[in-house]
C-alpha cells in the first residue's frame, strides 16, 4: 500500500485478534501443585508410591518364586537331600551358596527399577 504522494507506504498495525482476553498467569508446575498439596500434587504422588508398590511386589513374587519354593522342591524330590557334594547334602548347598547369587540378583534390580521410576517422576515434575 503506497501513500498517493509518493512517499512511504503508510505503516500498519498487525493484531492478534486474541489481545481482547485476559492473560492468564503462568500455568501451575507439577512441583507446585506438589508442595501445595493439592488433588493434582496427591495424583502425582499417588501414580509414584503406586508403581513402587507394583515393583515392590514383583520383587516379592519372584523371590517367593525362586527361593521360597525351595523348601516344597526338597519335599517333592527327596533324592536332593540325598545326594552329597564335597561332603553335604545338595540341599544345603543350594540353601548356602544358591541363594545369595538370587538376592543379590534381585535387590539390583529392583534398585535399578526403582530408581527409573524415580527419574520418569523427576522428569514429570520438573517439566513445565
Amino acid at each position: 500500500m503506497t501513500d498517493p504522494t509518493g512517499g512511504p507506504p503508510a505503516r500498519v498495525r498487525v493484531t492478534s485478534p486474541r489481545t481482547a482476553r485476559p492473560r492468564l498467569g503462568p500455568r501451575p508446575s507439577p512441583a507446585s501443585e506438589i508442595d501445595a498439596q493439592s488433588e493434582l500434587g496427591e495424583i502425582y504422588l499417588r501414580t509414584l508410591l503406586r508403581a513402587q508398590l507394583r515393583l515392590g511386589l514383583g520383587v516379592l513374587l519372584a523371590l517367593a518364586l525362586t527361593i521360597g519354593l525351595l523348601p516344597l522342591a526338597f519335599w517333592l524330590v527327596p533324592w536332593l537331600t540325598e545326594v552329597h557334594v564335597l561332603g553335604m547334602p545338595l540341599s544345603w548347598g543350594v540353601l548356602a551358596f544358591g541363594c545369595y547369587p538370587v538376592l543379590v540378583l534381585l535387590a539390583w534390580r529392583y534398585v535399578r527399577l526403582a530408581e527409573r521410576n524415580e527419574r520418569a517422576f523427576a522428569r514429570v515434575v520438573e517439566r513445565t
